[in-house]
Parts: C-alpha cells; sequence; structure tokens
C-alpha cells in the first residue's frame, strides 16, 4: 500500500481507476472513406459526442447510426437508427427486416473501424498524453484512408 495518512487510509482502496477515451468516426458508405474523427476524455455517450463535435450536414444526408444514436432524428430528419425491443413491445416481422437490412449497410463501416483499430494505439487503453490522442487517431484515419486509396 502507498504512503498514505491514517484518516487516509479507511477511504483509500489502492484500486487504480480506468482513463477512458473515445473515438468516435464520420464514414462515407458507399466509398468507405473516413471523413472525420472526433474524439473526447472520459466516459461520454455517442450522441452528445457527435453534438459536441459540431458537424453540420445538409438536410437531405441519411446518417446511419448503430442503437447508440437512437435520439438522432430529433435534431437530423433523415437519421436511421436500428429498433429496440422492449419485454412489453417485442420487434414485429417488418421492424427485424429492417435492422437486418441497415446491419448489412453497416457492415462496411465496421469493417473500416477494424482497420483503425489494427493499430494498438487505438485498440486498448490509452495510458499516455491525453491531448496527443486526438492527433494520433486523425493520423491513424489518415493512414487508414491512403491505404483505401492505394489498394483500389
Amino acid at each position: 500500500m502507498p504512503f498514505c495518512t491514517r484518516q487516509q487510509r479507511r477511504w483509500y482502496s489502492g484500486k487504480q481507476k480506468q482513463h477512458t477515451l473515445k473515438f468516435q468516426l464520420l464514414i462515407c458508405t458507399v466509398t468507405q472513406q473516413i471523413l472525420g474523427v472526433a474524439t473526447s476524455a472520459g466516459a461520454i455517450h455517442d450522441l452528445k459526442l457527435f453534438r459536441q463535435s459540431g458537424v453540420r450536414f445538409p438536410h437531405d444526408t441519411a446518417l446511419v447510426g448503430d442503437a447508440g444514436y437512437q435520439g438522432l432524428w430529433r435534431s437530423h430528419g433523415h437519421a436511421i437508427t436500428t429498433h429496440k425491443a422492449t419485454r412489453a413491445s417485442p420487434l414485429s416481422a417488418e421492424q427485424r427486416q429492417e435492422n437486418r437490412e441497415l446491419t448489412h449497410t453497416r457492415q462496411g463501416i465496421e469493417h473500416v473501424i477494424r482497420r483503425m483499430k489494427v493499430f494498438r494505439v487505438l485498440k486498448g487503453i490509452y495510458r499516455h498524453r491525453r491531448r496527443r490522442f486526438a492527433l494520433q487517431a486523425q493520423l491513424i484515419a489518415a493512414l487508414c484512408n491512403l491505404t483505401r486509396a492505394c489498394q483500389s
């Protein structure tokens, strides 16, 4: 146990806190190019990070998000998210079919995220200086775009 006072010893558990850093990608579903990267320090909701990033889209652009972006349709009319089932109201057959189609379009997006997470910096817990995380995420996104462009 590290050095601590007698009064502090009652409350000190010795447990290390996990510093979380989150990054969010804006990806074109047609070209699979990374259009933008947003980062934040600490645990933050996906939708709040999207709103803080300040990205603006034309209203006729369709935004596809996962279940973390459930309220996005309130601010953007063409937002498409998965339907969620509850115990009181299970999904209908039509909603399940829409979820399958959305999953098929999101499959390419997941491949781009996998290409980003090949780099160990983005895969695990980031333990270095926080202000450099955003720069490193943007550089890795540029590398992924470059390798994608060279392959085709």
